[in-house]
């Protein structure tokens, strides 16, 4: 049956882009510098045999002969899913594929000391080519799948998303943001939190977040925690790879951090082994991915009865002082003071950061600004939106984020996406299994919010399409307003 020989060769791609996920890791966090060329073109070559076995004649052939197999509906949506892979890697000729996994490569590996020497002028360049080649891509998906080209960008993060309703969400949220933003502000000004002094030796920090990952659920058993310059979940459900980073002055950001990747980590675990290997077992889109990610860190760890319960595990590694206190730490976890830094921002300010990169990427894919022009609409971008400056700091600016270095444009709209959509599903779960604060609190609570996650996310993978799975999981569709409901309650009523 055509079916299988499908599922055969979908297999086969498991198994390289199982390799080539783990080489990814290993160049991001282990790698010495002299060895990034060889591994580049390795990775290149790894990119063009996947794409090559994707595009091969056959595939067409079997994808139209299964339509008319007998086939479950589970086996018809990875069918379906079969197809979308297929038709986003047939649009491609094989040069651009590998001629964009060079650029790619080049560009993320120079960026990394680029960035730390705020070297503009050297990373441009690279980044041109990348900028090329990624608007070479998407003018041809564009005219095959006939929408706009940044438009067929964002499909291959969020099916079914594009710009315009983008920027529906996105305008809804600058409604009534502000608003909150300023009442956080005032509720803020009552407390004074005091901000942990001292060194934090990376060793401890590290075992601070192994720990919390063990309460999280973690299967260390097929995965690891690592250092890299920028933090990042990788790998495969089988073998899930996290990073952060740590700064010895401040141990805040990476344990939120780690706990953030966690949430990632936890979804690919929980993908169905049934479907292990095959397009319907993957995470459904990247905004759902992110809506994992930051329901562990925002809805999970940053909840004052997760902090009460964190507070003597971290005391227990960074020793005795009033700043380590649950109620200190409630306050410093929940405090907003616009940054510039994507990674580092608190929660209301977050959005505005995921706008800006949206109008950017889109203006730079349709050619209404070039790569030339980035540092300068960065810095009037940040000045509208955060009411701060980048002008001649492009390592706090344009460069600050890796996504851009292997062409991955129209990722960034997901993050937003995903807060909503944890917000929303944190409704449900309040709905179906009871207050979250008192869960946390609970021995047994925890392991009822992720069984709740697992039953009505994680297991349906790519099952379903996220406005389904949305549904099912919540009984609506998107909704921004259980998104603000979230966001008032926790910054906006007294502590």
């Amino acid at each position: 049956m055509s079916y299988q020989l499908l599922e055969q060769r979908f297999q086969q791609l498991h198994h390289l882009q199982h390799l080539q996920a783990i080489c990814g890791w290993d160049q991001a966090t282990m790698m010495p510098d002299g060895g990034n060329q060889a591994r580049g073109a390795a990775l290149a070559e790894l990119a063009l045999l996947q794409h090559q076995k994707l595009t091969a004649p056959e595939i067409a052939d079997w994808l139209n002969s299964a339509e008319n197999e007998p086939l479950s509906d589970e086996q018809q949506a990875n069918l379906n899913e079969m197809r979308r892979r297929w038709q986003n890697a047939a649009l491609l000729p094989d040069d651009l594929v590998q001629a964009r996994a060079l650029a790619g490569s080049r560009c993320e590996h120079a960026w990394r000391e680029q960035r730390k020497n705020n070297d503009w002028k050297g990373f441009e360049p690279n980044l041109k080519i990348v900028v090329d080649l990624t608007r070479e891509a998407a003018q041809i998906r564009a005219e095959a799948l006939e929408l706009a080209p940044y438009d067929s960008l964002i499909d291959l993060y969020e099916p079914r998303m594009s710009s315009s309703q983008l920027l529906r969400i996105f305008t809804d949220l600058k409604s009534w943001l502000p608003q909150i933003i300023r009442q956080a502000g005032e509720r803020q000004s009552q407390y004074n939190p005091i901000k942990p002094e001292g060194t934090f030796p990376v060793v401890r920090q590290k075992s601070l977040g192994l720990h919390a990952m063990k309460l999280l659920g973690f299967d260390f058993n097929h995965g690891r925690l690592d250092i890299s310059a920028h933090p990042f979940c990788g790998g495969v459900p089988e073998d899930v790879r996290i990073t952060t980073r740590y700064n010895e002055k401040d141990f805040m950001p990476s344990l939120m951090g780690v706990i953030h990747e966690t949430g990632h980590a936890r979804y690919e675990q929980g993908l169905p082994e049934k479907w292990r290997g095959q397009p319907a077992g993957e995470a459904r889109s990247m905004g759902i991915h992110e809506s994992q990610s930051l329901f562990f860190e925002m809805q999970l760890a940053r909840h004052p009865a997760f902090l009460r319960k964190m507070a003597p595990l971290i005391k227990q590694h960074f020793g005795e002082q009033p700043a380590l206190e649950a109620e200190n730490l409630i306050q410093l976890y929940s405090r907003i003071e616009p940054g510039f830094i994507r990674v580092d921002a608190d929660e209301l300010t977050y959005p505005a950061h995921i706008i800006m990169r949206f109008e950017i990427e889109q203006a730079l894919i349709e050619e209404k600004i070039q790569v030339r022009d980035l540092p300068e609409v960065w810095n009037t971008k940040m000045q509208q939106y955060l009411g701060l400056s980048t002008k001649g700091n492009d390592a706090i600016g344009c460069m600050q984020d890796i996504h851009w270095t292997d062409g991955s444009f129209g990722y960034f709209p997901s993050y937003t996406l995903g807060a909503i959509y944890a917000a929303q599903f944190a409704g449900a779960i309040e709905r179906d299994v009871g207050n979250i604060g008192e869960l946390i609190a609970a021995d047994d609570g925890l392991p009822q919010i992720f069984n709740w996650l697992k039953t009505n996310v994680w297991e349906k993978a790519s099952l379903f399409s996220t406005e389904e799975l949305i549904q099912q999981a919540t009984g609506e569709s998107l909704n921004t307003q259980w998104f603000r409901r979230y966001l008032e309650q926790r910054y906006t009523k007294a502590l």
